[in-house]
């Protein structure tokens, strides 16, 4: 029978081809452009509640939870989430918080808001001010972000994700009973606890500007977390004033934690070369010599250039060359956020490193049906110049001084080479609830010397330690 001159096959237009496509279909169309898809051989996870993003510090306050929208905007519009699994995190409960953080500070967190806050003595211990303001919804903010980091770290322990993204999280200041730089909870101590439930151990790298003081301090005394952080440092005009060349961890060899504390401080002004350099020249050597089980990446992205907090001259490539770097061990790795002051920069960052994640290459050119897309000035590019313009830093980095950074880092980790709580022979008892779970039958046969060692190590800790 034939058809009726009024009916008509229906040929549906290819992506690009009208005008008027539906945004779904313009993300298929980035989809195919970019080659997005799933990795071969592991999986991505991502991690994330859009409530945080609706959190507000204040309108003069640098931290712009914001920033997180206009990231999930990009990756959304590249059309990266469909090569990955995507999580909506539920907030961390009291429980989960208190396994670091103290009882009164979390109750103080959860009670307060800016109607029934005054400053007494009393509440001042918890460093409540102009850095970690009170304001609406804190709470609900800090546990959001915490429970998408513990989240992202049971997907790796579970083995559902090789990588796990939280670009809320990365919080490193905050400590065991005070808020500190913006940080309240602590996600980072947190989730690396529970990658110790598992894992024998766990490297901690930090790239964000700032020193990762929180973090450090809470596992000063163990063995089983190496912390390596790279930041700018002067004690006495940049916050928080911590992370000296000499700073490795107690001074006492006895101490498990000797040597396992590894900073690297920079001075303003750092360029890409120089750091990606200094990077694969101190992290191979860590990797090889600590050999972790699992890796934890802070990406504070405030080490950018232009960073409205910021003193670096780094551009995105450079910065992102750091994660395709710690990549490359195929290890379990937990990606987090952290600090970062120019929104749209901080953004253009994650939404890179997310695309490094996934092993996609994605265009140069944001897509045009990024929502907010006037919003990324500068040709709206996804590579903006960042270390050529704007707030530019001289550079006071010498050659000597970065290989000389180099040598010492190299000759603190000589001390770890075969050292045999490398290779789990004693569990440390500044990790209680990792503790518990170790298996019986070598916790009876420990229970005589982890006794002992107690005694000898009391009173040898530091403020904020994880005990």
């Amino acid at each position: 029978m034939a058809k009726s001159a009024i009916v008509h096959d229906y040929h549906h237009p290819q992506p690009g081809s009208t005008p008027t496509f539906t945004l779904d279909e313009k993300v298929q169309h980035a989809i195919l452009q970019n080659g997005i898809e799933r990795p071969k051989g592991y999986t991505v996870s991502y991690h994330g509640n859009p409530a945080v993003e609706r959190q507000h510090f204040g309108e003069k306050h640098p931290m712009k939870p914001w920033r997180l929208t206009l990231t999930n905007k990009i990756v959304l519009a590249y059309g990266m989430h469909d090569a990955m699994d995507l999580y909506l995190s539920r907030a961390a409960t009291h429980q989960e918080l208190t396994e670091f953080h103290t009882e009164d500070y979390i109750d103080f967190l959860q009670r307060t808001t800016p109607d029934n806050f005054s400053v007494t003595p009393d509440d001042n211990r918890f460093n409540i001010g102009d850095d970690c303001p009170i304001f609406d919804g804190l709470y609900t903010y800090a546990s959001l972000y915490a429970g998408a980091s513990l989240d992202a770290a049971r997907k790796l322990t579970n083995h559902q994700s090789l990588i796990a993204i939280n670009w809320s999280g990365g919080l490193h200041h905050a400590k065991k009973s005070e808020a500190s730089g913006f940080c309240y909870i602590n996600d980072i101590v947190l989730s690396i606890l529970q990658l110790l439930r598992h894992h024998p151990r766990v490297l901690y790298i930090d790239i964000d500007v700032h020193h990762g003081d929180g973090v450090e301090q809470a596992f000063w005394s163990t063995d089983r977390v190496m912390t390596l952080s790279f930041h700018k440092y002067c004690k006495e005009t940049f916050f928080p004033g911590t992370g000296p060349l000499d700073s490795t961890g107690p001074p006492n060899p006895s101490n498990p934690g000797a040597h396992h504390a590894l900073n690297v401080p920079l001075h303003d002004g750092i360029e890409d070369d120089q750091y990606t350099r200094l990077f694969a020249d101190i992290v191979g050597p860590a990797v090889a010599t600590y050999n972790p089980t699992a890796i934890v990446l802070q990406c504070g992205a405030d080490s950018l250039g232009g960073d409205r907090l910021g003193c670096f001259n780094l551009g995105i490539k450079a910065h992102g060359a750091c994660l395709a770097f710690v990549k490359k061990f195929n290890l379990p790795t937990l990606v987090l956020g952290g600090g970062g002051y120019t929104p749209r920069n901080v953004a253009r960052l994650w939404a890179y490193e997310t695309s490094l994640c996934i092993g996609a290459e994605v265009h140069d050119k944001l897509p045009a049906h990024t929502p907010f897309l006037e919003y990324f000035e500068d040709n709206r590019t996804l590579f903006p110049p960042l270390g050529q313009f704007n707030k530019r830093f001289e550079n006071r980095n010498t050659p000597k001084y970065l290989q000389s950074l180099v040598v010492e880092i190299r000759e603190s980790l000589r001390y770890v080479e075969g050292s045999p709580s490398v290779q789990m022979q004693h569990i440390p008892p500044d990790l209680g609830p990792v503790r518990e779970e170790v298996d019986e039958e070598i916790r009876r046969e420990r229970e005589e010397e982890e006794g002992a060692r107690r005694q000898r190590e009391r009173g040898r800790g530091v403020r904020g330690e994880l005990y």
